[in-house]
Parts: structure tokens; sequence; C-alpha cells
């Protein structure tokens, strides 16, 4: 029997243990997580345990809730101390579940702790982490630098000021913390708030929106305005019809009647959100930045939760649509004038890894020498797992080069997530070593060693201009 997360956790094979002692200690680069720059800036502290692990972690929610804990206790108003119990109490029962590896992986990388969170433990561990986490030593700048993440990018509407990446980056803070253009609420012609978000837009712009022009005009001087401020990545939610084929008079008409007041159909929100999408990644070509488009989430799926606690807080599911037709006429649209910017496509239904890898391989052409230009994405949301893991690097391979990858990300909102890394890490590894060990690839560990610190981090710096 292998001891419970040891030095060996997840690497079965000898291979595995070489080429994962190569890449542990590669920096992070995390390209895609929710973190707050404020806080970044302020170096703040947490005051507990429950703050830092449960406050914003809808993963987490999700559990508490299968368990039977009352809202008071997740969401509520309830004290951090009897919060922390409900999530130990449930921790006991993730036998199988990616929140188990995290939690642990965790208090050991963080805080020193091997034994199992549980009701008997808890006390002991909440005591213990508490009185660490108040210390400066337990910043959050100090739980980044605990993890050697050498970059990471948040994600920021168009409208924002950027202020917090601005300060970051004046108080010489040597972790590079870089927004991302997430132009979610722009795109999003179907919402009851877009009129409203347009005025937003236009004042943050300085232009004055009356048509699809001056939309794209806006959002062009809002991304030129990130990429002075360090920008190096685009973020795209899709999830329902994106893209039917269009031309500029149709989307004014359709972008005209939404003003107005009127009701769009799926054909007309698929005719605006495809033309844009299109335009945006020309814009993000011509600047040699990455597109990324996350595919799959249907949202806030029960309306009594939603009605009480509002969006992001543990309602959304994957979806099961078939969009392979769209997504092919939207990266061709885009490559017909030879402006597709590098890509990444992330699926939240796993059916549709196989899918999204071998799309990426058709549109890998390039006469720049970018390597892997459009691929697969991390194992992402409900894939974040270790099966999730190993179905996308089989899948990049199977297809692909899996030496290409950009590797792992944390899409997180917790301080405390980087060792979802090295959870990737290993699993990549042990993938690789087991190839290896049984006869399907050479033992040529020099030169895998170097792959391996390339998927981990090396090419993303490449891919990204970093």
């Amino acid at each position: 029997m292998m001891k419970f997360m040891d030095e060996n956790f997840l690497l079965t094979n000898e291979t595995a243990k070489q080429l994962f002692a190569k890449a542990k200690d590669e920096p992070i680069i995390d390209y895609h997580n929710h973190l707050v720059p404020q806080e970044i800036y302020e170096d703040k502290c947490f005051d507990n345990l429950a703050d830092v692990w449960l406050g914003g972690d809808h993963y987490k929610w999700r559990a508490m809730r299968a368990n039977g804990v009352s809202e008071k206790l997740i969401t509520g108003d309830g004290a951090p101390f009897d919060k922390f119990m409900a999530w130990a109490d449930t921790v006991q029962h993730l036998i199988g579940n990616p929140l188990y590896h995290w939690t642990h992986m965790e208090l050991q990388r963080y805080f020193g702790i091997d034994k199992p969170l549980n009701p008997t433990t808890a006390k002991e561990i909440w005591d213990t982490c508490n009185a660490k986490l108040q210390t400066p030593e337990y910043s959050v700048r100090n739980l980044l630098r605990m993890q050697k993440v050498s970059v990471l990018c948040t994600t920021d509407d168009p409208a924002d000021s950027l202020e917090w990446h601005q300060k970051i980056r004046q108080d010489g803070f040597e972790i590079q913390v870089l927004p991302s253009y997430r132009p979610e609420r722009a795109l999003g012609i179907e919402k009851k708030d877009f009129a409203d978000y347009i005025s937003i837009l236009s004042a943050a712009a300085d232009v004055k929106i009356t048509s699809i022009d001056t939309l794209l005009a806006a959002l062009e001087n809002r991304l030129d305005f990130f990429k002075e401020n360090g920008c190096k990545v685009s973020d795209h939610s899709l999830e329902g019809t994106f893209f039917v084929s269009t031309n500029a008079n149709e989307v004014e008409e359709i972008f005209k009647s939404k003003m107005a007041g009127e009701k769009l159909t799926d054909t007309e929100i698929g005719k605006f959100k495809g033309y844009v999408l299109t335009k945006l990644g020309n814009m993000y070509a011509d600047r040699g930045m990455v597109m990324q488009l996350h595919i799959g989430a249907i949202r806030d799926n029960s309306e009594r939760c939603f009605k009480a606690l509002g969006a992001n807080t543990g309602f959304d599911a994957l979806n099961d649509f078939n969009y392979a037709p769209e997504l092919a006429a939207l990266l061709s649209a885009m490559d017909l004038t030879n402006q597709l910017p590098k890509t990444i496509l992330y699926c939240l239904n796993p059916k549709d890894t196989e899918m999204l890898a071998a799309m990426a391989g058709t549109f890998c052409g390039n006469e720049e020498g970018i390597k892997g230009k459009v691929q697969l994405g991390a194992a992402w949301w409900f894939c974040d797992h270790k099966n999730g893991m190993e179905r996308q690097i089989e899948a990049m391979s199977d297809g692909g080069l899996i030496s290409t990858s950009i590797g792992m990300l944390t899409d997180s909102r917790s301080f405390l997530s980087f060792p979802r890394h090295e959870l990737y890490r290993r699993i990549l590894c042990n993938k690789i070593g087991s190839w290896v060990e049984g006869g399907e690839y050479p033992a040529d560990l020099e030169y895998l060693g170097e792959m391996v610190k390339d998927i981990c981090g090396r090419n993303a710096i490449k891919y990204f201009n970093i």
C-alpha cells in the first residue's frame, strides 16, 4: 500500500519520479485566474482559514450543499469556525473528488500539515493555520512567493481602470500581475443589462457608442489601454449560439434593435457574437495577443438559488450542445485574412475534448514558427481532476504534440490554489513515464526532462510573449 500523499503521490513508476524531480521547481505561469488585484497590492492577510478557503469558492460550496450543510454555513452569516467545521466534515466524505487532493496539498505545501482533515483533527488544524495566516509571512504576496509564482493573469472587464495593476507594478512587486481582457458583457447582447453596459464602456473609452463600428472602436480603445498595462491574453466564455455567418449591415440592424429594447432571436444573437468575436480576434492577432475560448457552461440553473444568492455561487453546470461547425466557422473567419490569433480552446463537457484537439490542429499552420498556435487548453472547471487532466494530455498527444502544450492554470479565486500546478505536473510526468516504461517511447530522460519543463512553464512564456 502506498502512503497517503507522500513525496511519490501519483508517481507510479521510476521514470515519472525522475521527470517530476526535474519539473517540480519550475516557476508557475498562471495565465487564467480570478484573483483580486487590489488584495495583492494591499498585501492582505486573512483572519482565518475559513476566509481564505471558503470565501468565494463555489467548488467547496457545491460539495457542502451535497453534504447537507445549511446555506448559513456556506454563503450565509455563520461564524467562520462553524463554517470551517462544516467543511472539515464534508472533506472526509470527498473520496475520489479533486477537492480532497487540493485541500491536503494546500495544507502540506503552505502549512506543513500532513495529517488528514476531518472533524477530529479540524480544531488543531484551525488553530495552527490561523496562527500562521495572521502573520506578515502569510500575506497574499508571500503565499504567491511560497509557490514560486512568476506570472499571474487576472480576469478584467474592458471598462476596468486597471488601477490596482498599475499600483502593483509601480510598487515593484517581483511577480508579474497582468490583466486579461474579458469583454463578456460587450458580447452579451442577449442580457437585460446590455444597454446599461454599453453606457459604462462608452464612458471608459471616451467613445460615443451609437453603432456597431463605434462599439468596436471603443473595444479597440480599451484593448490598447490593456496592452499598455501588460495584457497578453483575452478571455471569452461561449455558452450558446456564438457564430452565424453575417455582414456588417445585418449586425448594425441587430445592434440598433437591441438598443431600442427589442427582443432578439437566437440567430440574431449568434450573428452579433460571431461578428464581434471575429473582429476582436483580428485585433488580438494584430497585437500579438492570445485569445482564450472557454466553451460549454450552462449557468445559474437553480432559479430559486440564483434569486437568493446571485451568479457564481455554485449553480452552474456543463452544457451539452454540438458546436463544432460554429467553432470551425469562427476560426476560419479569423484565419481567412491571416488574422487568427494564437488561440486556446477549452471545453467544459469532456465529450468535446477530442473534437477540440482535432479542431486545433486544423488551424495551426503559420509562417512565424509558432508551436501549437491553436491548442487544446488545460482541463478546466468540471474537468479539473485527475481523469480530466489525463484525458486532456492523451487527447493532445493522440492528435498532435503534447510537447507544445502551455500547461496548467488555476481558474481560481483562492490564493491557496497554486498547488494545482503541482498536481498537474505529477499527472503529466506519470503519464509520460508510463509511456516510456511501457516501451512506447525511448528512455531519453535528457530530452523528456527538458520537454516537461517546457510544458510546465517555458512554453507559456514564449506563447504569451512574457
